[in-house]
């Protein structure tokens, strides 16, 4: 058997209902692999390997009938996500001496009550709202960016430290840091899971993100948070032979370096080789207001989210989020009422276009992770996380 820190969360899980791992064995292979490589990766912002055994140990006495779905799984949780029995930080020297909350976010609670244990706290930006890189590093190389904001929860995941974490999106801050680290990333439907307990940027933007290294980790999660609809499961399996595929470009293609390019021209002639239809295909003129649209909205979002903490300790904040507060783009209440608005004539038109295809593929980065870990890289995405 491979290394238990090695494993997926699915293969785990499997080992455990056989009785061939128990979730103490398993945590104390996870803080080896921790111990070996946190000085290089700097992914977690609060982790007690104590506590992480003392828990592992708790969950190894529930019985094989009442454990959940996510028995023993190790989860780190992104440090803007309230956690009842380890400090929330936000990144923010505001908090930094605040004890733990003594309540857990929604998302927390679900989790909990599946069985999954709550490894530690990854490293974030300030309030999951800035560009501003570090102390976490990329773990395939170390002089480069794990993006962000969600940066020690994809660096985690990248580096066998844990199968899965929490992060957040307001823009790009689950895709980038999934894109950078080599990892599978996932931004819900928005509004899909419960944000209670998530520190606010964005009310209308804001979505709890998931990471993993399978796809099939990734459908646990879906399992878990309930995130089905109403339409009917295929009973065969998706045939990428005879499928559509539509490669998007969106905003982000002027800014495209040599990775994305490779990547993009990659992806089609092996989507092509399986005989799929790959069609590249272009938005409606409509669609190009859409990046000033979304900078409104979190401008305006932006400004009553971060009011408290701006008139309790300024000094303590960084001048962007001053920015934001202060209003510096002159931001009125009419142009962001537009900017709602014109998001939402958008959807329909988008839900028009997609309806077409089995599939399509856009841009989450604009490369492949900068070098240096002073900038999380560039914050734009294919689409903003409320369209």
């Amino acid at each position: 058997m491979s290394e238990p820190y090695r494993l997926t969360a699915s293969e785990v899980v499997t080992l455990m209902k056989k009785g061939d791992l128990t979730v103490e064995d398993y945590a104390k292979s996870l803080l080896a692999r921790v111990k070996e490589r946190d000085h290089v990766v700097k992914a977690w912002a609060f982790l007690d390997p104590e506590f992480v055994l003392s828990q592992a140990r708790k969950l190894d006495q529930i019985p094989a009938e009442k454990r959940g779905p996510l028995h023993g799984i190790a989860i780190g949780v992104k440090d803007v996500i309230l956690t009842k029995d380890m400090p929330t930080v936000h990144n923010s020297p505001i908090y930094k001496d605040e004890p733990a909350p003594l309540v857990d976010a929604a998302p927390i609670i679900t989790l909990r009550a599946a069985g999954a244990l709550i490894f530690g706290k990854t490293t974030t930006t300030e309030f999951a709202s800035t560009t501003l890189g570090g102390p976490s590093a990329n773990p395939h190389d170390p002089s480069r960016t794990p993006g962000g904001s969600s940066s020690g929860s994809g660096a985690a995941v990248g580096d066998y430290q844990v199968p899965i974490a929490l992060g957040t999106q307001t823009g790009g801050s689950t895709i980038r840091p999934g894109s950078f680290n080599g990892i599978y990333a996932f931004k819900p439907t928005w509004g899909a899971i419960s944000r209670e307990g998530l520190t606010q940027y964005s009310m209308t933007c804001d979505t709890l993100g998931l990471y993993a290294r399978s796809a099939a980790d990734l459908e646990l999660l879906s399992s878990v948070f309930q995130l089905a609809d109403d339409t009917p499961v295929p009973s065969t399996p998706f045939s990428i032979s005879g499928s559509k595929i539509a490669f998007l470009k969106t905003h982000v293609w002027p800014k495209a370096g040599l990775g994305l390019e490779k990547a993009w021209e990659k992806a089609k002639s092996l989507l092509e080789a399986k005989v799929a239809t790959v069609e590249e295909i272009e938005l409606p003129e409509e669609f190009a207001k859409i990046s000033k649209w979304h900078a409104d909205v979190l401008a305006g979002e932006g400004r009553t989210s971060f009011l408290g903490n701006y008139l309790l300790a300024k000094d303590k904040m960084h001048h962007m989020l001053h920015d934001h507060v202060e209003n510096h783009t002159k931001l009125t209440r009419k142009a962001q009422l537009e900017a709602y608005d014109g998001c939402a004539r958008l959807r329909p038109v988008w839900d028009e276009i997609a309806s077409k295809y089995d599939a399509v593929l856009t841009p989450g980065v604009v490369d492949e992770a900068p070098v240096g870990i002073e900038s999380t890289g560039d914050a734009v995405s294919g689409f903003p996380s409320f369209l």
